[in-house]
């Protein structure tokens, strides 16, 4: 498993070199495009060398993709993305990112599940409709750290960029309670899952996370405080409230996620607004995390393009991703057309190129694939995990590298 690593670790710096001096593409972009590049000719391997082929493929087999992003990377991915984001702004779009990060993800979940479970009886693939609701809940949260970096890149109107940002950060613990409980109600439990212990789990998850995040960052920053006059030690601290707390959320049975993002904006808005840090050490606390950010990005959209070597090809699950990738997006439009309608933002002076820019902006990601490596063995898992590795790549590469020249001529970009 280290060694696993540490080949993975150096392919993302070398792919951040050749992308920067070369390639010139977003970084989320290159990464992901290099490594899938790479992975085309080392997928030959089967046909000529099955066992170097196996060899190769246990560089990300060994990792165990779920757990390294569960339990390993996100709460840091996410801790850096939140740390500076201004509150004030998220504060002025809660209604937005409240509605699209809840009623969204479930509204998004329904449509989507049936949207593909027609398809694949159109197209003769017989997908139970619980199997198709599990895709569409694992597919409807928008990934934050596919957002993030490339929203750092996109230079939209703060508010636009404020409510993409929101809603990504903060429908992780929706999504993944829509999707737990589909599971348990299709795939586990025999005796399904009623309508309140969903709504218990919610309540339990989301509200315990954010409790223990505000708790994390009010508490993070008095010790931080304490000790302004050492910048060194500061890193230090925050490097133990995000993944130490982050492993109390999970003995607690509480959203990690949500937690980390608490914690990282309270401890962000309280850092730029505070006297007691040198500008020195704000700056040394920002560039730490930038860069452990740009690290573990590059790491896990590397690896993100070496899963196409696990993937099963057949024709069939090729035809419906072609097919799925307009009904995700449709589904993600008629989501944002109907909330917009029930929720209106009279501060929007562009609704339907609102409208267009975050279904197009929903960027997909890294969690999406985690989730659907999470599902066991079934019938149904590899064509699941196929389509959403087919949707989640076109979200980055497509959506990711179009979505600025969109957001130009629909006119959402700061002059």
């Amino acid at each position: 498993m280290f060694q696993s690593f540490i080949i993975l670790l150096s392919l993302a710096g070398l792919f951040s070199y050749i992308n920067h001096k070369f390639v010139k593409l977003p970084s989320t972009i290159g990464m992901t495009m290099l490594a899938i590049i790479m992975a085309i000719p080392l997928g030959l391997l089967e046909v000529f060398s099955p066992d170097l082929f196996h060899q190769t493929c246990s560089i990300v087999t060994t990792l165990d993709f779920k757990t390294l992003l569960f339990d390993v990377m996100l709460s840091l991915l996410l801790f850096a993305g939140a740390l500076n984001l201004q509150v004030r702004d998220l504060s002025m779009e809660r209604k937005s990112i409240l509605t699209f990060a809840t009623l969204g993800v479930v509204l998004s979940t329904v449509l989507v599940g049936f949207f593909i479970y027609w398809t694949t009886g159109l197209l003769g693939f017989d997908l139970p409709l619980g199997y198709a609701l599990i895709f569409g809940a694992l597919i409807s949260p928008t990934d934050p750290i596919a957002a993030l970096a490339i929203l750092k890149e996109l230079g939209v109107k703060k508010s636009l960029e404020s409510k993409i940002a929101g809603e990504s950060l903060f429908n992780d613990g929706v999504g993944v309670v829509v999707f737990v409980s589909l599971v348990n109600i299709f795939t586990m439990s025999e005796e399904g899952v009623g309508f309140g212990e969903v709504v218990s789990i919610f309540a339990e998850e989301a509200l315990g996370g954010m409790i223990v995040g505000v708790a994390l960052g009010l508490i993070g920053f008095q010790l931080l405080k304490s000790i302004s006059d050492e910048p060194k030690i500061d890193i230090m601290l925050t490097l133990v409230i995000s993944m130490g707390g982050y492993a109390l959320c999970s003995a607690l049975g509480v959203s990690g996620p949500l937690a980390m993002v608490f914690a990282a904006l309270i401890i962000g808005e309280k850092l730029r607004n505070s006297l007691a840090f040198s500008s020195e050490g704000k700056i040394e606390m920002n560039l730490f995390w930038e860069v452990l950010d740009e690290i573990l990005n590059a790491v896990l959209f590397v690896l993100i393009g070496l899963e196409v070597l696990v993937l099963t090809f057949e024709w069939n699950y090729m035809l419906i991703s072609v097919a799925a990738i307009p009904l995700v997006l449709l589904a993600r439009f008629i989501t944002v057309v109907v909330l917009s309608k029930l929720f209106p933002d009279n501060e929007d002076d562009s609704p339907k190129a609102t409208a267009k820019i975050l279904t197009w902006g929903g960027l997909r990601g890294a969690i999406s694939v985690a989730l659907a490596l999470s599902l066991d063995p079934s019938p149904y898992r590899e064509f699941i995990l196929f389509v959403t590795y087919a949707v989640v790549v076109f979200s980055i590469l497509v959506q990711g590298l179009s979505i600025k020249s969109v957001a130009q001529k629909l006119k959402l970009t700061v002059k």
